[in-house]
């Protein structure tokens, strides 16, 4: 028999070679046939890479009857959806019941009545096709919505890293310090993660944004003068007041971005909560609102172990670096004080990764 590979196929499953005869003819000007007069062969031909479209299912067979067929089929996740049509002489009202509670979509009676045949095969190859493009057209809008889903995110980050470039291009011997303090930020959220207080909050998601949202944790420097952000020498106490206003001037700025959006955006959140709160300390002697331990969000938390780390570090107009180990010393030192503990124990642990890090993106 010559299969139509460009139609829906049919498996014809009957131990009788007269039945199959009888069936092949009266479907074949329509659909590709394949026949199977044993179990293992049909299992075989439905569990291929070319399975049927639809499967009429003799009931009586020896060795494994069309019901454990029709269980097989509809037990296995790939070939569920198949429509199966049970044939039989059986005419008991229970043996009709018991197919359709297998999953067959239809009952048909022997001797088989052709106009019947072809409507109620028909009938199921319209639903089959219905079935297979709205799959087709939901796997297709799922991949669309992927692929637009991940255009946004990358132009979230360009845009966030492009705004904290702006911040640096007041400040420009800290070049790399976007960079270091995103993942020295991830590190330290990782890390937490598993410890009992934090990991019902630090899901991967949360620590996904903070890894995007932290460069713009000094975003509001871009309204410190320049006499102050870049001056060499020791703040006055008035030029220190203004330039601990960076802290305001950047949260007004990401708030003015949420209303503006008008809709809930978790990492303007996160940013603006980043970069308000990261030069709070844990014993209350930090700014903007001298606010104390866990009062302070754990995102400004976080941050201030790696702003503090990369400022130790890095040479600045104001200050030279000090050495890795230096720079642990001082944070350890700080713990309990400026820094929360636990976010110190992190740090301790990934120290040589902060140290990997710094080398990584060096300026």
């Amino acid at each position: 028999m010559d299969e139509k590979i460009d139609h829906q196929a049919i498996l014809i499953v009957d131990d009788e070679p007269v039945n199959i005869k009888i069936l092949s003819e009266l479907l074949s000007s329509e659909y590709a046939i394949r026949a199977a007069k044993n179990r293992e062969k049909a299992l075989k031909i439905i569990n291929s890479s070319e399975p049927p479209d639809l499967v009429l299912l003799d009931i009586v067979m020896p060795g494994m009857d069309g019901y454990e067929v029709c269980k097989k089929i509809k037990s296995n996740p790939d070939t569920h959806d198949i429509p199966v049509i049970f044939l039989t002489a059986k005419t008991n009202r229970k043996d009709e019941e018991k197919c359709f509670t297998l999953g067959a979509s239809d009952f048909i009676t022997k001797p088989i009545s052709p106009p019947i045949v072809h409507a109620r095969v028909n009938s199921q190859m319209q639903m089959k096709k219905v079935r297979d493009f709205l799959v087709d057209k939901n796997e297709f809008l799922e991949k669309e919505v992927s692929k637009r889903t991940a255009e946004l995110s990358h132009i979230q980050d360009v845009t966030i890293f492009a705004l904290a470039s702006l911040a640096e291009t007041r400040d420009n011997e800290t070049g790399g310090h976007i960079k270091r303090t995103q993942h020295y930020v991830r590190l330290l959220a990782e890390g937490l993660s598993e410890h009992p207080r934090f990991k019902d909050h630090l899901t991967e998601k949360i620590i996904d944004l903070y890894f995007k949202t932290a460069p713009l944790h000094d975003i509001g420097k871009v309204g410190i003068p320049d006499h102050i952000l870049l001056k060499p020498g020791k703040l006055t106490a008035e030029e220190f007041e203004i330039m601990k206003s960076h802290t305001r001037i950047g949260r007004n700025a990401i708030l003015n971005a949420e209303k503006f959006l008008k809709a809930p955006a978790p990492f303007l959140f996160y940013a603006r909560e980043m970069a308000f709160t990261h030069h709070e300390k844990w014993n209350g002697t930090g700014y903007p609102m001298k606010i104390s331990g866990d009062h302070i969000p754990l995102s400004g938390r976080i941050m201030a172990v790696a702003d503090v780390y990369d400022a130790l570090i890095t040479e600045r107009v104001y200050k030279s670096a000090v050495p890795h180990d230096e720079a642990v010393k001082i944070i350890k030192e700080e713990s309990g004080k400026h820094f929360d503990p636990a976010v110190v124990d992190v740090f301790l642990d990934v120290a040589g990764k902060f140290r990997e890090t710094a080398g990584r993106y060096i300026d």
